[in-house]
């Protein structure tokens, strides 16, 4: 099954921090990482009750050091768009839909929840592969942030053992760099760069892709430089060299 991180982002109140841990060890979740929070004391404590072990052991780190480590970055919201013109945060999946999409893999998963007063900021949202967001009534649609935590821990809980394995974050990584490219390859006009990396996270995100799909994007985007111009192809296995120089 997968490994799955439940990531809380600059959370405000401890006591928040200490009810995620212990909703999260009620559904069998133990991996807590902490980024930029509130200072966590007596009150976080006693809030966790007997998830003092989950508490005890949240990683603290940095975004940029989720996104670098995750197969896959879940990030949820209350806020969702109301038009495919605007992919930010579309298309989303309700927690139920989203154990669909990942109850098979193998690799690590991980799912932002953002501050309490604000949510998770765009950049974020952006960098995240899938958009996940909690059904609510639109009379009171904002959750507490352990409620949030509980709703989707719930919904997640007993996934079955994995039956093959994600490609890298390196790997998909290396992919939408060479995508960035090949966008100036076709001459795709640079006011819709943004929005069409944005869309391409979101399709591979939810695709799930394996180390031997990743490549054989590669592969067919090589193809079609080479038939439009020699120079790219070989521009582009050098830089591949160059990039898993570095990596090693």
């Amino acid at each position: 099954m997968p490994e799955i991180d439940i990531v809380l982002v600059a959370p405000l109140y401890e006591g928040n921090v200490g009810f995620a841990a212990r909703v999260m060890k009620n559904f069998g979740f133990t991996r807590l990482v902490l980024i930029d929070p509130c200072e966590i004391g007596n009150e976080a404590k006693t809030r966790a009750s007997h998830a003092q072990d989950v508490l005890v052991a949240a990683e603290r780190c940095t975004i940029e050091d989720v996104f670098a480590r995750s197969n896959i970055v879940v990030a949820t919201t209350g806020e969702v768009s109301k038009s495919v013109c605007t992919p930010m945060r579309m298309p989303f999946y309700t927690p139920r839909e989203l154990r669909e999409h990942i109850f098979d893999l193998d690799g690590r998963i991980s799912i932002l929840f953002g501050r309490e007063n604000w949510g998770l900021n765009n950049a974020e949202v952006k960098h995240s592969d899938i958009i996940c967001t909690i059904p609510t009534s639109p009379d009171y649609p904002i959750l507490n942030l352990s409620h949030a935590v509980g709703v989707v821990c719930y919904e997640l809980a007993n996934l079955k053992r994995n039956s093959y394995s994600l490609a890298s974050p390196f790997e998909m990584g290396h992919l939408y760099r060479h995508i960035d490219r090949f966008l100036d390859a076709v001459d795709h006009p640079q006011f819709k760069r943004e929005n069409t990396l944005v869309m391409m996270r979101r399709i591979f995100g939810r695709a799930n892709l394996t180390t031997r799909e990743a490549s054989t994007l590669h592969g067919l985007m090589r193809r079609t430089e080479g038939k439009i111009n020699p120079a790219l192809l070989r521009r582009d296995r050098f830089r591949m060299d160059d990039e898993s120089a570095k990596e090693e």
